[in-house]
């Protein structure tokens, strides 16, 4: 029953990474319909094979799915769309007690390799776009102060140094401890250049009926003094779409994210194939 429940799961993937690619954002049918399919499928086997488990084990899945969307969706790193296909897939998948759960493993790869998918979906940007990223981000070097700059390099050297060391006398401890300074260092140059990317790739004006509830308004908008929508909102609702288009509003400013949903298939296929990552790393080294 198993293998039902993990096709079910990829066909729903991929056809919301493909919604998702096209328009930025996956339906309310398909999110809500794997919430309900995965309930109505661990229920029905529940009444088959007359345990609790199956449906508990489905409640449960949807229980960490909704925890980790709502923490995500409301830290502004995804989108409506995302938090409810997490939902739903720890719905279909559900939870398991043991230390291979196929959930558990697919939650840790979906952080570990949508770092990387995000990392390569911001430089596929960044060249497509290379003439504003490059303005954008020269932009926001020179506003940090030249003795942070020089000391960021410094440290980068004692730290290479301290790597090197630690390599050559093959203490995996201080590997690790280097390894995570690298880590932290490199988040100087990634906040500057997630920072450009957002500024040059994925700000936008967009009219009224272009928006679809849940999308990110940049810039507060006022109508004769009233409030209508703004970033605050974590994603626009219809109703505020819908005073827009009575307001006669031309166009707002929109955030637009990258999709994420694909991420999902990634980690659900290696997942698959390979389980999970943290630990296939872990037993390389």
């Amino acid at each position: 029953m198993m293998a039902v429940f993990l096709l079910v799961a990829l066909f729903v993937l991929v056809l919301g990474s493909y919604t998702d690619f096209r328009t930025r954002e996956v339906p309310d049918w398909v999110n809500y319909g794997l919430i309900f399919c995965g309930i109505g499928l661990h229920g029905l086997l529940s009444a088959v094979s007359w345990s609790w488990w199956p449906v508990l084990s489905s409640g449960i899945g949807l229980g960490i799915g909704m925890g980790i969307a709502f923490a995500m969706y409301y830290a502004g790193q995804w989108g409506g769309g995302d938090a409810k296909m997490l939902m739903g897939l720890g719905a279909i998948i559900g939870f398991e007690l043991s230390a291979d759960s196929f959930l558990l493993s697919f939650l840790v790869n979906v952080f570990l390799l949508g770092a990387f998918y995000g990392l390569g979906y911001g430089v596929f940007l960044a060249i497509k776009n290379r003439k504003s990223f490059g303005g954008a981000y020269n932009k926001l070097r020179s506003k940090i102060p030249e003795f942070i700059k020089r000391g960021i390099v410094i440290i980068w050297i004692v730290t290479a140094g301290l790597l090197l060391s630690f390599l050559l006398l093959k203490n995996l401890i201080l590997v690790y401890f280097g390894a995570i300074l690298v880590i932290l260092l490199a988040f100087y140059h990634l906040y500057l250049f997630a920072k450009s990317i957002e500024k040059c790739c994925m700000i936008k004006y967009a009219t009224p009926s272009q928006l679809t509830e849940g999308d990110w308004i940049v810039n507060d908008v006022y109508v004769k003094g009233k409030r209508i929508c703004g970033p605050k909102d974590l994603g626009i609702l219809k109703k505020q779409i819908n005073a827009l288009k009575r307001a006669k509003v031309k166009q707002v400013l929109v955030k637009d994210g990258i999709p994420f949903v694909p991420s999902f298939l990634i980690a659900f296929i290696v997942t698959l194939l390979a389980g999970n990552v943290f630990f296939v790393l872990f037993s390389v080294l």
